[in-house]
C-alpha cells in the first residue's frame, strides 16, 4: 500500500459523489508514486454539517499535495478488491455503526496488508462494538463541552502532521473527551491544555492527535474538525495533509508509544550544554538548533549516562543532502571535540558517504542496514527521528521507528558503559538542524 516515490504536486481532483463512489480505472495512478485516498463520511448517528466542507478541503489538498481523493458515503465500497485501490482510508466524522460484518472484515484485511487509516473528529464516535476499529482509532468519544478556544500543546515536532505547528497552537473547535487515554498504545502528537478551556475531563493528560503502527497498517487520528471553519484554516489543513502523507506511507515517522523521557534540549534553553571546539549552533525561534562551522561539538556537560534511550529529531538543510553531522555517545568530558572522536562513537548523519560513514552508521565501524535505512529515511528538508539505545556495550539505532543498526563495542578505550552525549557541527557549508533532544534512563544491566 505504501508509495515508493515522492508524490506528484499537481493532480486532477476526483469528482465528489455523496452517497456513492466512482471507482477509478484499473490502473489508478496517473503518475508514478501518486497516492489514492478514499474519504468515507457515512453517519448512523449525529451528522456534522461540516462534512461537505471537509470533503471539499481534502479534495483541494490532494490536488496540491499529490494525492487523489475519492469520496463516498456508500459502505459497499468496503470490499477487498476496491480497498486495494487506495493507499489510505479517511473516516471523516463518521458516527455510529457504519459497516456490516463483511465490510469490517474487508477493512481489517486491508489494514493487515499495510493500508493506512486517518480518523478525523467523530471518527472516534464510530463502531463502538468493533474492537479492531477501537484499537485502530486509538480511543472512543465520551463527551464534549461547548465549542470554545483552547491551547493545543504540540508534543512531537518531527511528525509531518505537527512539524509545522507552533509549540502552543490556539484554536477554536469542539474538544472531545475520550473514554480512555491512548498514550500507552499510541504515539501522542499533541494534547490539550485543560487549564485553557472548560469541560476537559481527562485529568490533565488529554491527547488530541496521535499516530500508531497498528496490526500491519498505519493510523493517524486528530480530534479537530468539528467546525466548518476548521477546513478553511490553513494551519489545520496542513495538519490534515501531514497525517494523510504519513498514512499513505509517503513520509516516515516514529509512531511507537513514547513515555518516560525527559528533555535535555526542549527548544528554549541550552542549560547544561557546552560548545567544544570551533563553530557553533544557532538556536532558532522555532526551537531548532542548526549547526554552523566547525569541526566542533555541542555536548551535554551537566551529566554523563550509562544506560539509556536517547531520542532526537534532525533534518538536513541542503536540497542535495550533502550535509554532515552526527550524534556522539560514550565519550569522557572534554572541551576538545577530538576526544569524542577518539574515545566515543558517532551515529552519522551524511547522505553521500560510503556505507560505514553514511546516515545511520556507527561512523567507521558498522554500516546501517541500508535497505531498511533507505525505506525509513525522509529526504533533506524533512524531519527524521533517531532513537539511540545504549545498554552495556550494546548500541542499537532506530530511524523513524525502524531498527537499522545493532553494534557491540569491544574496545575498552571506547566503552559505552559511561559517557557523555554531543551533537557535531562538522564544518563550513554543513548545516543540520536538531530538535527535541530527550532521554530515558534505563536499568543498568550487569557485566
Amino acid at each position: 500500500m505504501r508509495s515508493t516515490g515522492r508524490l506528484a504536486t499537481s493532480l486532477v481532483g476526483a469528482a465528489l459523489l455523496l452517497g456513492g463512489v466512482t471507482l477509478p480505472a484499473a490502473s489508478h495512478s496517473t503518475s508514478p508514486g501518486e497516492a489514492h485516498v478514499l474519504v468515507f463520511s457515512k453517519t448512523a448517528g449525529f451528522r456534522h454539517d461540516s462534512i461537505p466542507d471537509g470533503v471539499a478541503a481534502l479534495k483541494e489538498l490532494g490536488a496540491t499535495d499529490g494525492f487523489t481523493v475519492h469520496a463516498t458515503e456508500d459502505a459497499s465500497a468496503f470490499t477487498p478488491a476496491n480497498l486495494r485501490r487506495y493507499d489510505a482510508v479517511v473516516f471523516l466524522s463518521t458516527t455510529g455503526d457504519v459497516l456490516d460484518d463483511t465490510q469490517q472484515r474487508a477493512f481489517e484485511d486491508y489494514i493487515h496488508r499495510g493500508g493506512g487509516y486517518v480518523g478525523i473528529h467523530a471518527a472516534a464516535d464510530t463502531e463502538y462494538d468493533w474492537p479492531f476499529y477501537g484499537g485502530l482509532a486509538g480511543a472512543y468519544f465520551q463527551s464534549h463541552p461547548a465549542i470554545q478556544p483552547a491551547t493545543v500543546d504540540v508534543e512531537d515536532h518531527a511528525h509531518p502532521a505537527t512539524s509545522g505547528l507552533p509549540r502552543s497552537w490556539i484554536r477554536t473547535d469542539e474538544w472531545y473527551n475520550y473514554r480512555s487515554n491512548p498514550r500507552d498504545r499510541a504515539h501522542v502528537l499533541a494534547s490539550l491544555d485543560e487549564s485553557s478551556y472548560t469541560g476537559g475531563t481527562m485529568r490533565g493528560d488529554h491527547p488530541i492527535a496521535w499516530c500508531q503502527d497498528y496490526q500491519g497498517g498505519r493510523a493517524f487520528y486528530t480530534g479537530g474538525g468539528h467546525t466548518k471553519e476548521s477546513y478553511a484554516d490553513p494551519v489545520f489543513r496542513r495538519h490534515l495533509v501531514g497525517g494523510i502523507l504519513y498514512a499513505v506511507g509517503e513520509i516516515q515517522a516514529d509512531c511507537r508509544p513514547e513515555n518516560g523521557y525527559r528533555p535535555l534540549f526542549d527548544g528554549s534553553s541550552l542549560d547544561g550544554w557546552r560548545q567544544a571546539g570551533p563553530g557553533s549552533f544557532t538556536l532558532d525561534d522555532d526551537g531548532t538548533l542548526t549547526s554552523s562551522g566547525g569541526m566542533g561539538l555541542l555536548w551535554y556537560a551537566a551529566s554523563g549516562f550509562s544506560s539509556y534511550s536517547l531520542k532526537l529529531d534532525w533534518k538536513m538543510a541542503s536540497a542535495s543532502g550533502d550535509d554532515n553531522s552526527g550524534v556522539f555517545v560514550g565519550f569522557p568530558p572534554s572541551d576538545d571535540p577530538w576526544s569524542a572522536v577518539n574515545n566515543g562513537y558517532e551515529i552519522q548523519i551524511d547522505a553521500t558517504d560510503v556505507p560505514e560513514k553514511t546516515t545511520g552508521s556507527v561512523y567507521g565501524f558498522r554500516s546501517a542496514d541500508l535497505k531498511k535505512r533507505d525505506r525509513a529515511l525522509n529526504p533533506p528538508g524533512e524531519w527524521n527521528t533517531y532513537e539511540i539505545r545504549v545498554e552495556g556495550e550494546r548500541l542499537r539505532l532506530w530511524l523513524n521507528g525502524v531498527k537499522i543498526n545493532d553494534f557491540t563495542n569491544t574496545d575498552p578505550a571506547r566503552s559505552l558503559r559511561d559517557g557523555h552525549l554531543g551533537l557535531q557541527n562538522h564544518g563550513t557549508g554543513d548545516q543540520v538542524s536538531f530538535r527535541d533532544v530527550r532521554i530515558k534512563e534505563l536499568p543498568v544491566k550487569g557485566s
